[in-house]
């Protein structure tokens, strides 16, 4: 992807196809359209079609059809990161001073407690300078990490504020490539942000402690970090974060109207009772017009699948 002259505000929604869309994933394509808008600036979508086995079949055209259907009209053509393996490769390549293979085994990892320990890891004087090529050539079949450091991570985010990590400490070197051959999520939601010229992110806040290692990477090819804001998630009545392994309901087309009015009352962006049942794009430009991060909730506790 070319390089263009952007403007100060390219937001996006990338959402994995592993199933439909539900109240939750809505309510982060709502609030990053929103956001975008109510800047001026460009708003894309990206579909994170990475991992084949956890895909739904027809679940990325379902996607679409739903963004459509609640007039969350995007800029530019949709990207789909599984026609971009030679971009995730170059991006690879740029990194391979501070990568190196490792083989610990699934048990051995279950061991770390999410914290990787350097096992495999080799001092900066012994470490040759791996690459994807020499990692798929090692056998057994070996992941490639990358090499982190104890600097803090600082972030400030839009809507959860100031947040900071260790990566050393708190996760440890982590992996770019898989043992299965799949680029790992870090490595290419970054170098798709970078390809897309994103400035800003809202998503999730069950993404907020990804964000350092996105950093990192960002940092050590030396682009400028995005904007970050993470949005309260919508949980089950088990406390659960809704998604298809909590086998969220996914949202009704036909009741487009009242989900992006449900919507908007989750981040405390209530419609006047005249547009509740009005056309979203005028539901939409309501919300534009009077959009407050500030007003956004921290957490949320919404214990439904089902707007409120």
């Amino acid at each position: 992807m070319t390089k263009q002259p952007h403007p100060s505000y390219i937001g996006r929604f990338a959402p994995s196809p592993t199933g439909l869309l539900h109240h939750g994933s809505l309510l982060t394509a709502v609030a990053s359209f929103v956001d975008a808008r109510a800047h001026q600036g460009s708003w894309l979508v990206r579909m994170e079609d990475l991992d084949p086995p956890r895909e739904e079949p027809g679940a990325a055209a379902a996607i679409i059809k739903s963004l459509e259907a609640h007039g969350l009209e995007w800029d530019d053509t949709v990207l789909f990161q599984s026609q971009r393996s030679n971009v995730y490769q170059e991006t690879l390549s740029k990194l391979s001073g501070w990568t190196y293979p490792c083989d610990c085994t699934r048990a051995r990892l279950k061991t770390l407690n999410g914290i990787y320990d350097g096992h495999c890891r080799r001092s900066p004087a012994q470490q040759q300078p791996s690459s994807l090529s020499t990692a798929c050539s090692t056998a057994p079949a070996t992941a490639l990490r990358i090499r982190v450091n104890d600097t803090p991570i600082v972030i400030e985010d839009l809507i959860q504020g100031h947040y900071q990590q260790q990566l050393l400490s708190g996760v440890g070197d982590f992996i770019l490539h898989r043992k299965d051959g799949l680029f790992a999520y870090q490595l290419a939601v970054v170098a798709d942000d970078i390809a897309q010229n994103i400035t800003h992110i809202i998503r999730g806040s069950d993404l907020l402690d990804n964000t350092p290692r996105q950093c990192w990477l960002f940092d050590l090819l030396k682009q400028p970090r995005p904007v970050f804001g993470h949005l309260p998630v919508i949980v089950n009545s088990a406390g659960q974060k809704l998604s298809k392994q909590t086998f969220a309901t996914p949202i009704n087309n036909s009741e487009a109207s009242a989900n992006i009015a449900a919507a908007l009352h989750r981040l405390n962006h209530t419609l006047p009772t005249q547009l509740i049942s009005a056309p979203c794009p005028e539901q939409l430009a309501w919300a534009i017009a009077h959009w407050q991060r500030e007003r956004i909730p921290k957490t949320m506790t919404i214990a439904s699948n089902k707007p409120t």
